[in-house]
């Protein structure tokens, strides 16, 4: 209700995020006031926000005059849009979903409220009425995706319709108010070109990617939360072959592959009784029956790992998938860490095999202080060794010098690979 249509690009001694408490008050009333008024007038069902909008200007002029307020005082513009954002849309949350430069919405509570434009988050002078209020706006969200959220249930992972991401917690989980955090979709997919022009990479990178995904290698991409994992998938993919078929596993469908055989696979939640859920490893199991050419698998954080690599190692290369790490070594780490706890009872040294014979290659990706984004390593998987798996840099960044250098060049047999399937 009380999001602004102005620019809310303000820096933190700029910022006064908690209005007058009789400003609050005003608006909190004009809101029952209004809302009454439109179910008086049967005006509060079937309208769009176009036909609404006209009706309730008028009634915020009525209203402000009845109660001998002075219209200078407030914007009344801003006013009815607020209330038109609380009737057709999502409160104070509408304004930052319709801003095409914020990229993830982050509500901590009634009174706090940031937003990560360019790399970097930002607290804008936003606030809902109270924790009521916020959780409003999530059961809006979700109650048409058939999901709820309460105090039996007080975690919910979702996807909106335009495909934008959202959590929420609520009490008694979160301790100070209902907590609610949105990725936003981009219906605009970015290319390899905007990548150069922000500097996440230089030419010669992009393409020497290239040709490692046309060349079918097995490349997982690591790196932290927001450092652009799933954004680089995407571009990368749009380097497979038309031909090819492609199953792709989510947890929520972000990818937006355009190969043109894509079959897209979306976990599922338990519903309320528990029941009913759907887990990556079930639909990568699934995936493997459907005759793939490759598989990408969104994010690998769980006990799917393991099947993930053995489809690599049997016959669904150039298959793709991203992981949490801070490095390209602790992504190794990682692996191994997943299959242990797969439940695949194996020496650890044939953990590390099957991880040296599956992956090709490693794409490390980092979001640096500044909000910039971009690839830091990119390190060829090569074989075990001594009980390691022995990995070869071929470019790395220079923070210094912000320049990416190239280290060596592909071993023989991969070179032999991406020769061979390029047609060389």
């Amino acid at each position: 209700m009380l999001a602004s249509n102005t620019d809310l690009r303000l820096s933190n001694n700029q910022l006064d995020v908690a209005p007058e408490e009789e400003n609050l008050g005003l608006r909190v009333s004009l809101h029952a006031n209004i809302i009454e008024r439109l179910e008086e007038d049967g005006l509060m069902f079937e309208m769009e926000r176009f036909e609404l909008h006209p009706h309730v200007q008028g009634y915020v002029r009525a209203y402000l005059l009845e109660q001998d307020i002075r219209k200078s005082d407030y914007d009344i513009g801003q006013l009815v849009a607020e209330l038109l954002d609380e009737m057709v849309g999502f409160g104070p949350v509408q304004a930052l979903l319709d801003d095409p430069a914020v990229d993830d919405i982050l509500i901590n509570g009634a009174r706090q409220v940031f937003v990560e434009r360019g790399g970097l988050l930002e607290r804008v002078p936003l606030r809902f009425i109270n924790d009521q209020h916020v959780l409003r706006v999530i059961r809006r969200m979700i109650a048409p995706l058939g999901r709820r959220i309460d105090e039996s249930s007080p975690m919910v992972d979702a996807r909106l319709p335009d495909g934008s991401r959202i959590n929420a917690i609520i009490p008694p989980l979160s301790i100070d108010g209902p907590c609610l955090s949105i990725r936003k979709f981009k219906p605009e997919a970015l290319t390899i070109e905007d990548l150069i022009r922000g500097g996440a990479l230089n030419a010669a990178m992009s393409q020497f990617l290239a040709d490692c995904v046309a060349g079918r290698f097995n490349i997982l991409i690591s790196g932290s939360t927001g450092s652009g994992k799933t954004t680089l998938l995407n571009i990368l993919s749009q380097n497979i072959g038309r031909r090819e078929r492609v199953v792709t596993i989510e947890d929520a469908a972000e990818l937006q592959l355009r190969n043109g055989h894509v079959v897209r696979l979306e976990t599922r939640p338990p519903n309320s009784e528990g029941q009913g859920e759907v887990m990556p490893r079930e639909l990568l199991k699934n995936a493997l029956r459907m005759r793939p050419d490759r598989i990408v698998l969104g994010e690998s954080r769980g006990a799917e790992v393991l099947d993930m690599l053995q489809a690599m190692n049997t016959g669904h290369q150039g298959s793709m998938s991203t992981v949490h790490a801070n490095s390209a070594r602790d992504s190794l780490v990682r692996l191994e860490m997943m299959v242990t706890l797969s439940g695949f009872n194996a020496s650890d040294l044939l953990i590390k095999q099957i991880i040296a014979t599956s992956l090709d290659m490693i794409i490390q990706v980092a979001r640096l202080p500044d909000g910039k984004r971009v690839i830091t390593d990119v390190v060829e998987v090569q074989d075990l060794a001594d009980g390691q798996i022995r990995t070869q840099p071929l470019f790395r960044y220079d923070a210094g010098r912000d320049q990416f250098e190239s280290l060596n060049g592909l071993s023989v047999g991969l070179s032999q690979k991406q020769a061979r399937y390029r047609g060389c």
